[in-house]
């Protein structure tokens, strides 16, 4: 017969309930779990209670709890008011959310009640599930105002029709970028919005090119006397850094150490505002460095709406794998993101050309010396620009010899209000432009026509807000320049569906210091990012590297490219194709 024996009982000798702490063996202590105060009168119920709400809290995302609609109170098993033992400590056991579901909420489907007399019900914090208001997303709790829903859109970005899309569009690199480059380092935006070094006024190495007076005329231009945009024939160059003569001259004589242009020096300073792509290529010879564009990149065009909520967008080409998509269109539509940022293009061009007194008085004014790039076989009039080489010093200390050549340029200048050739009374002639207010990627611009006279800093505050990285640019630009003014026209479409008539309906005049201010433009903040961006680069062996903005992501790449990328003859990607056996 089998033998019976009562197992080992652990006594406590302390009079308490269950075992000692000393007589459990190590392995079987709970050293590691959170210890939650409770109380004897709570009852014990399921693992899980989404509906009950025990500390205050909501338990599900976005859906507050029928307790705590209707009187704030802690569980349907208390009264209301009664606070639960333990509830004001943090829960060990809480559940947090990730990134991923941060956006995820839970959508209410039952039909709405019905109306009582007034248009809302106070006092209960219901929302309204019908009507406008619930189409905004907007939500009357008790007797305060309006509160945004979690489930709708911000006010001024309500949701629309296949919103779901707008997220997952992708955009494609201004570069290609191949296999073989090799990426250096990787720079997050907000590290670079951390940057900031201070920099003193610079020195003025040489002027170039000729200047013609601006035409006061149009700061009296109101949407009641508006003027045609006229198709102007001129000249302009926006020749890179190392084509330019004067540069290299310059180089020779170790004038500095960086050399570059205004509009890419600006992009580089302005890089936390980007959000369309962009590339800048970065040539080291000796200890020298200089910023180039390519031929036909970014920088020969004016972006669009680049900051609003939702951009325009370029079409999406179809897939040649799946034969049931239908074939691009041969004439893409005039408010693509590409046909928007070609026309920006044609109406700052030629809304500079016009704004100046070519011919009578006040005369031109020649700088020291002629326009380097305009050779003896051109016959085309130029038009009005002025280059100035300006040299800052980016040391820290006074040991250290680190200093920006840049090319910069003035459109035109302002009678009566100094020496042009002193650089004074300097102006920089920029235009934002309207498509129309009802397309995708207008930002929620309001009608110019109706809003440009009465309501004026509506319309800026919009553009401040759409084409940020934009205005941006063109600030520093006028700052680096040591421009005293700018004046940016408003240009509108005669006709919304017609992208070839333009008409001037406003001309803005604004300081660039005090411009920079309204926009956030921190310059100091531009030459930290300029300053940390030359580290890098001299830090490398002698070459050619890459600067790349991804994107889709606010994150810039260095990489390194062979010194034949971005030639005539790498077009199809030859330079990449490298036989490993010859070259051992």
């Amino acid at each position: 017969m089998a033998s019976f024996s009562l197992p080992h009982i652990h006594d406590n000798p302390d009079g308490g309930w269950g075992p000692s702490s000393s007589n459990i063996p190590e392995q079987f202590k709970f050293k590691d779990i959170p210890y939650a105060p409770y109380s004897k009168s709570d009852k014990l119920g399921r693992f899980a209670d989404w509906n009950d709400n025990l500390d205050g809290r909501q338990t599900a995302v976005g859906l507050p709890t029928t307790q705590n609609v209707r009187g704030g109170g802690a569980g349907r098993n208390r009264r209301d008011g009664a606070q639960a033992f333990g509830s004001g400590t943090a829960s060990a056991f809480a559940y947090f959310h990730v990134e991923d579901e941060a956006s995820f909420s839970l959508v209410d489907n039952k039909p709405a009640p019905p109306r009582r007399g007034g248009a809302f019900t106070r006092g209960r914090g219901s929302a309204r599930g019908t009507g406008n208001y619930a189409a905004r997303g907007n939500q009357r709790g008790g007797r305060g105002g309006y509160n945004n829903n979690r489930g709708g859109a911000q006010r001024g970005g309500r949701r629309g029709w296949r919103d779901w899309e707008k997220n997952n569009r992708t955009r494609e690199s201004s570069v290609a970028i191949s296999p073989q480059w090799r990426m250096l380092e990787e720079i997050e935006f907000h590290r670079l919005a951390k940057l900031r070094l201070e920099v003193d006024e610079p020195e003025n190495v040489d002027t170039y090119g000729k200047v013609f007076a601006y035409e006061k005329s149009y700061d009296r231009i109101t949407t009641k006397t508006e003027r045609p945009l006229q198709l102007v024939d001129r000249i302009k160059y926006n020749t890179t850094t190392s084509d330019d003569p004067v540069i290299q001259e310059l180089a020779a004589k170790n004038t500095a150490t960086v050399y570059t242009t205004d509009a890419i020096l600006s992009v580089l300073m302005c890089a936390p505002r980007s959000v369309y792509p962009w590339d800048i290529v970065i040539l080291r010879e000796g200890n020298n460095l200089y910023l180039d564009k390519r031929d036909g990149g970014p920088f020969d065009t004016v972006t669009v709406n680049e900051n609003a909520s939702d951009p325009p967008q370029d079409p999406t080409p179809p897939n040649p794998n799946n034969p049931n998509e239908k074939a691009a269109p041969e004439v893409p539509s005039i408010n693509s993101a590409t046909s928007l940022s070609l026309e920006a293009t044609y109406i700052n061009q030629n809304f500079g050309f016009q704004s100046v007194i070519e011919n009578g008085t006040p005369a031109p004014v020649d700088f020291a010396h002629p326009n380097p790039f305009y050779g003896p076989e051109e016959t085309e009039p130029l038009a009005s620009c002025g280059y100035r080489y300006r040299v800052f010093d980016l040391g820290i200390t006074e040991d250290e010899d680190i200093k920006i050549c840049v090319r910069t340029e003035v459109d035109a200048y302002i009678a009566g209000q100094g020496n042009p050739r002193e650089g004074q009374g300097l102006v920089t002639i920029r235009a934002l432009n309207e498509f129309d207010p009802r397309a995708q990627g207008a930002g929620g611009a309001p009608d110019w026509r109706s809003k440009l006279d009465s309501q004026r800093g509506a319309v800026v505050a919009t553009e401040m807000k759409n084409n940020s990285c934009k205005l941006a640019k063109w600030t520093v630009q006028s700052v680096l320049a040591g421009a005293d003014l700018m004046k940016i026209g408003y240009i509108s479409r005669g006709n919304p569906r017609d992208n070839t008539r333009h008409v001037i309906l406003s001309t803005a005049s604004m300081r660039p210091t005090d411009f920079a201010a309204q926009l956030n433009v921190s310059l100091a903040n531009g030459w930290g990012i300029v300053r940390t961006v030359t580290d890098l680069c001299m830090k490398m062996p002698e070459g050619k590297y890459v600067l790349i903005k991804d994107p889709n992501k606010s994150v810039i790449r260095l990489y390194a490219v062979p010194l034949t990328a971005f030639t005539t003859e790498d077009e199809e990607g030859e330079a990449f194709e490298e036989d490993p056996e010859s070259t051992a």
